[in-house]
């Protein structure tokens, strides 16, 4: 019986880059008793439990909710397995592309009496330090309470959006699931062109980490839109003119952006068929 104090029970399957991200921070706050299903060795804190596969499981385990943060293409090993076991735990899946349909289907093939109720969400790796965010979809027949669940662990290591249309999990993958890879490749920019104008690497890379980090602090703190703040820190004719007037120019960020999010988008949904 879980106390008003902990996060739900839950079965993690899979425990990599992501799965391991949430977990860090779930444990931090407080997780119910609870299982993390993966073939790699874990240590976990009591009175959490590690198992390899299904079978390592206590038998008298019944977890809240049953997290899948496996890798899409490998989602349909355990599926099956899931639906003999837990036929009625509600399933959150973290994974890109694989739909409420598809999942379900998977889940009922070796137990035609599984009934899942299936939540999609998308977050992201800054969830290991309590920074994510994460976008989440909640199929018809899931009740307020397993809504709940969903809630409670992810804001635990982030913030929370809903969106109402299925689909639109994709775009959120491809803005803020795969966001992260955009900031540090911008920091990695930043650092090798400092390199390049002289500054001894330690020192751009200090520079480069430190900039986006206050600015992204500064951004979140303020009521002012991202558009407002980049003109206050504008002078015309001043340095950061000189240097948005290459970033912003048709042929730079404001297309090269938009398409690799597009690319991002397109991939989670290839991932789905």
């Amino acid at each position: 019986m879980n106390t008003s104090s902990l996060l739900p029970s839950v079965l993690l399957v899979g425990c990599g880059k992501m799965g391991g991200a949430m977990l860090e921070g779930w444990i931090r706050h407080g997780l119910a008793p609870s299982v993390v299903m993966d073939r790699h060795d874990h240590t976990l804190p009591a009175p959490h439990q590690h198992a390899r596969t299904l079978a390592d499981i206590p038998a008298d385990f019944t977890p809240d909710i049953i997290i899948l943060a496996v890798k899409p293409q490998k989602a349909d090993e355990v599926l099956g397995e899931l639906g003999q076991r837990f036929p009625t735990t509600p399933l959150l899946s973290v994974m890109a592309g694989r739909t409420v349909e598809n999942l379900a289907q998977r889940f009922s093939e070796a137990n035609s009496a599984a009934k899942p109720t299936i939540i999609r969400a998308m977050p992201n790796t800054p969830c290991a330090i309590g920074a994510g965010i994460s976008g989440l979809y909640a199929a018809p027949t899931v009740t307020d309470q397993q809504k709940q669940y969903c809630d409670q662990l992810l804001q635990a290591v982030g913030e929370t959006v809903w969106v109402e249309q299925e689909d639109l999990i994709d775009s959120v993958t491809a803005v803020s699931g795969s966001g992260p890879a955009y900031v540090f490749l911008l920091a990695e920019l930043m650092e090798k062109a400092g390199v390049e104008q002289g500054l001894p690497i330690e020192t751009a890379r200090k520079l480069a980490r430190r900039t986006i980090f206050g600015a992204g602090a500064l951004l979140d703190h303020s009521p002012l839109d991202a558009a407002e703040l980049r003109t206050r820190v504008t002078s015309p004719g001043g340095t950061t003119a000189a240097a948005l007037a290459v970033l912003m120019a048709p042929d730079a960020w404001p297309t090269t952006v938009s398409k690799a999010i597009q690319a991002a988008a397109r991939r989670a949904k290839e991932l789905s068929s």
